[in-house]
């Protein structure tokens, strides 16, 4: 139990933090995970992630994909529209990553967790109507409790696994157990297979600009 505490930080003391510039962003409240920022200063925000066992603020509400112009001198949070055909009632976003194609396509992929699985949307970013025209479902046996995204290309990316088991109890257990299970997981269409493994809850990932 020692040891679970440890690693929670469930003991650690916080002292307050006054931050200058610092203001809130209304309508991201309720449970913002994760942020990409585009070269130009445009940020996507996945906002309303239902995670099992954390309380949701909003558990009636679909999650959202909101934008940011961090040009604006008060950049406000706009929800992105997204296309009909994409089940926006399960909607449950988690890790996001985007990625610029040749033609300056730009592309956002979404660690989504409909019904508590895990599947990965890829969507194309349509700036001159602030919306999202959703490609495809991306699901894969070794996609099993994906955390975060790392886009590579148009249809392929890094991603992790927090948990080896998808089961909450079961999830529970591995925490508690300390168990390095989890892992990180390569896709593209050509080939899908572990590239990392041996991690306690493997979550947040990115690459360097030079891939390397």
């Amino acid at each position: 139990l020692s040891s679970c505490r440890n690693r929670l930080n469930a003991s650690r003391e916080i002292a307050p933090v006054t931050l200058p510039n610092c203001r809130l962003i209304k309508r991201i409240e309720t449970g913002s995970e994760d942020i990409d920022i585009l070269p130009n200063g445009l940020a996507f925000i996945s906002s309303g992630l239902k995670y099992p066992g954390i309380k949701s603020l909003a558990p009636d509400k679909p999650g959202e994909i909101f934008l940011m112009d961090l040009n604006e001198d008060n950049p406000r949070a706009v929800e992105l529209r997204i296309n009909r055909g994409f089940d926006l009632a399960s909607f449950n976003p988690h890790g996001i990553s985007t990625y610029i194609d040749r033609d300056d396509t730009v592309y956002l992929f979404v660690v989504n967790h409909p019904h508590q699985k895990s599947t990965v949307e890829l969507f194309e970013f349509v700036e001159d109507e602030n919306s999202l025209v959703h490609l495809k479902t991306i699901q894969h046996d070794l996609l099993t409790s994906v955390n975060d995204i790392v886009a590579m290309g148009p249809d392929s990316f890094y991603a992790t696994n927090d948990h080896y088991f998808s089961d909450f109890i079961l999830m529970f257990l591995e925490m508690f157990l300390g168990l390095t299970w989890s892992n990180v997981v390569y896709y593209s269409p050509k080939e899908v297979k572990e590239v990392a493994a041996g991690f306690y809850s493997a979550n947040g990932i990115n690459i360097s600009p030079d891939r390397k």
